[in-house]
């Protein structure tokens, strides 16, 4: 087994409760960890026998910049859903949806949710 990590990915969304962040907009930051096998690639060293990383990150923004949701929550277990029914070399994921713009009347520097999904519990 290996992980592959996808860090720090960015987009634009108008996701939140509020109805200024669904106007103006905000960038997003994800953090992914994809669990699979990794041996055959590692031994054939050919990308056929592995995760397509630039495909996982294209769905990951599609989502991020597709319609809006109210919680960062919705949005990450709608990531790790869909990366697990689109990839399924990958046993489990986690998913790190960031938010380091959001209207919080304090200073901090991001707010975060992480959701796990795994293949057998998730019945796919």
């Amino acid at each position: 087994m290996g992980t592959i990590s996808l860090t720090g990915l960015r987009a634009r969304g108008y996701h939140g409760v509020l109805e200024q962040e669904r106007a103006a907009g905000q960038t997003f930051h994800v953090d992914l960890e994809l669990d699979l096998d990794i041996a055959q690639a590692a031994a054939t060293d050919d990308v056929a026998a592995t995760v397509n990383y630039a495909e996982v990150a294209a769905v990951v923004e599609n989502i991020i910049t597709g319609p809006p949701v109210n919680l960062i929550e919705t949005l990450a277990v709608t990531m790790a859903d869909s990366i697990l029914t689109e990839f399924s070399r990958i046993t489990s994921v986690r998913v790190t949806v960031n938010k380091p713009q959001a209207p919080i009347p304090a200073d901090f520097a991001n707010v975060a949710v992480t959701v796990s999904r795994d293949r057998i519990a998730a019945g796919r």
